[in-house]
């Protein structure tokens, strides 16, 4: 595990998209083309505007994003479809993006969208981890033993506390009950991931991540036992932590 603290939200962005950069830009040169999965969230303001801007083939990169809320509208402000497309997706010339649906036929698209994401590792995943230290819509406790790739769950009160309170929903009562969200197992699966964590919202979640062993109720803590992870964090963020940091 590789721990960086950045100033502020901004300097950490920009840490986070030249390393995305650069492990996007080895696999084009080893492979031809590259696949990327990303998070969603007021966290990741700073790294996709920063990300956007890098200098990469978008062309040879294909793109899976992690969750989206059961029965929400794409028109929605909250949507994680539209959020990507407004901020990412409609800025760069992808190859081809993957979206999480949560409208219609939920099987479907889960199995869909599960076979695309199984026919080649995935070299790159922006994993965000939230106030509750869910990763993805895994709030705690998290299933760790699943072998699927997406599956619906129940949001936890933690977790549509944090959505009210970085304004996507007005209330507790319009956040949805439910979200699709990619698995533990398949977030593990990726070759490289990078969270990004800025704000001091989140400085509870990184010091439990730091004093605690793995375990579902803190469901970030799995990432410990990633081989190639690196964790990125401001000087909010990190404000608990810090006499933890290195450690570990």
């Amino acid at each position: 595990m590789n721990v960086k603290i950045l100033k502020n939200a901004a300097e950490l962005g920009a840490e986070a998209a030249k390393i995305a950069a650069k492990v996007l830009n080895n696999r084009i040169e080893e492979k031809g083309k590259a696949r990327l999965v990303l998070s969603t969230g007021a966290s990741q303001f700073e790294t996709l505007k920063a990300l956007a801007q890098e200098d990469v083939d978008w062309s040879k990169v294909e793109m899976f994003h992690l969750d989206e809320y059961v029965n929400l509208s794409e028109a929605h402000p909250a949507s994680f479809r539209k959020y990507l497309k407004d901020r990412f997706v409609g800025l760069i010339p992808l190859q081809k993006a993957h979206y999480v649906n949560g409208e219609g036929n939920l099987d479907e698209n889960i199995a869909a969208l599960a076979s695309e994401i199984r026919k080649e590792p995935i070299d790159l995943a922006l994993i965000g981890i939230g106030e509750n230290a869910h990763i993805a819509f895994n709030d705690p406790p998290a299933d760790f033993d699943t072998k699927e790739a997406y599956v619906v769950v129940d949001l936890d009160e933690a977790c549509k506390r944090q959505q009210v309170g970085e304004g996507w929903f007005a209330t507790l009562n319009d956040v949805p009950k439910q979200a699709i969200t990619m698995t533990v197992h398949q977030i593990m699966q990726s070759e490289v991931i990078l969270s990004c964590v800025p704000h001091k919202v989140k400085a509870k979640a990184i010091h439990d991540f730091f004093t605690n062993d793995v375990t579902n109720q803190i469901p970030a803590t799995i990432l410990k036992k990633h081989p190639n992870f690196t964790l990125l964090l401001d000087e909010l963020s990190a404000s608990e932590a810090v006499s933890f940091i290195g450690k570990d």
